[in-house]
């Protein structure tokens, strides 16, 4: 399979409901789960599913998404031939929104004339699942589909198989077709191209909003739900960074809660994801929350249903509080301190 499937990886996409922590990053690189980045779902699957040709299209604000990637050695992309393939962003004018922008693809069309593999599998960077793509490749070839759609109970996972010849036909034709994205073709009733879908019924979130990230990010507490995510046999790799355990200081307590390495646990830390480098202090109590990496929080504060950016400083005695509906969002980089007590 590794030698037919060609993996593209659309990271262009960005959503308003999550600019308040898309501001310094791609979508792609927003982290999730502790010690992860949203891209990671859907690079591992590929790598899992035999994948050894990937190519990522960005946008302008790629410099944590090419930092967190590298060379892609902690997937197994680093090679010789084929391996991980990332391709700053043109800025094309008019390039349309959804996944698969024709614009961005043809502005490396030498990329696809030179690819080996007989198919493209166009993905988004923004979906949390864990998928074998085998299967979809298997049925696209045996029902003889031009286009094959991934969908779930909610519709459309943005997710498309297509033949890597039809795709370059596509990108050559495609101010005659007006077609700007892979959504253009499958949803045009009048293309004559034969469309086939691919139902996935594995755990699926598409993170779209504030709302959506906080709620995925909660369900991963539930073991259920991890469990289905992360398995031994289909591993999620992300980029690895070598931490001293956390400390547990004397009178701190938690409660169903992931901890990364290199945390000092201070305080009380109840149904939350902590990341890696958070220090917590004494008399603190931490809930329904996602702190994010190295982010400081002083004494006696009390922090719930709060979505806390990277390098956040909270001064002692804060209280900080959201809603399930709308957790509170701490910028990166900002202080917290006495005259922002919410």
């Amino acid at each position: 399979m590794n030698k037919q499937l060609l993996g593209v990886i659309d990271a262009t996409t960005t959503h308003d409901n999550l600019k308040e922590m898309t501001t310094h990053r791609s979508l792609a690189a927003l982290p999730i789960g502790g010690r992860y980045r949203l891209i990671d779902f859907v690079l591992s699957n590929m790598v899992n599913s035999g994948i050894r040709s990937v190519a990522i299209f960005p946008n302008a604000q790629n410099r944590s998404l090419m930092d967190h990637l590298g060379s892609g050695k902690n997937w197994d992309l680093n090679r010789k031939r084929d391996g991980l393939f990332f391709f700053p962003s043109t800025n094309v004018a008019g390039s349309g929104t959804g996944i698969g922008c024709f614009e961005h693809y043809s502005a490396n069309l030498d990329y696809f004339y030179r690819s080996t593999q007989k198919y493209a599998l166009i993905t988004n960077c923004f979906t949390v699942f864990n998928m074998d793509f085998g299967p979809m490749l298997d049925m696209h070839v045996a029902s003889g589909c031009d286009i094959t759609e991934a969908v779930n109970d909610k519709g459309s996972m943005q997710l498309y198989l297509i033949k890597t010849s039809l795709l370059i036909q596509l990108l050559e034709n495609r101010k005659a077709t007006g077609y700007t994205c892979m959504r253009d073709v499958v949803t045009d009733l009048q293309q004559p191209y034969r469309i086939c879908h691919y139902k996935y019924n594995g755990f699926v979130s598409m993170i779209d909003s504030v709302e959506t990230y906080f709620k995925t990010s909660m369900n991963l507490l539930n073991p259920q739900i991890w469990n289905s995510l992360f398995l031994k046999e289909r591993p999620i790799f992300t980029k690895v960074k070598d931490e001293p355990p956390t400390r547990y200081l004397k009178g701190s307590k938690v409660q169903n809660a992931m901890i990364a390495n290199g945390c000092q646990i201070d305080g009380i830390v109840e149904n939350s994801i902590i990341s890696r480098g958070v220090k917590i202090g004494k008399g603190t109590h931490i809930k329904n929350s996602i702190i994010m990496q190295k982010c400081n929080i002083g004494e006696n504060c009390v922090l719930d249903t709060v979505i806390m950016d990277k390098d956040v400083k909270v001064e002692a005695e804060n209280i900080i509080i959201g809603n399930l509906q709308s957790p509170f969002v701490i910028e990166k980089g900002t202080i917290q301190g006495a005259l922002m007590n919410k």
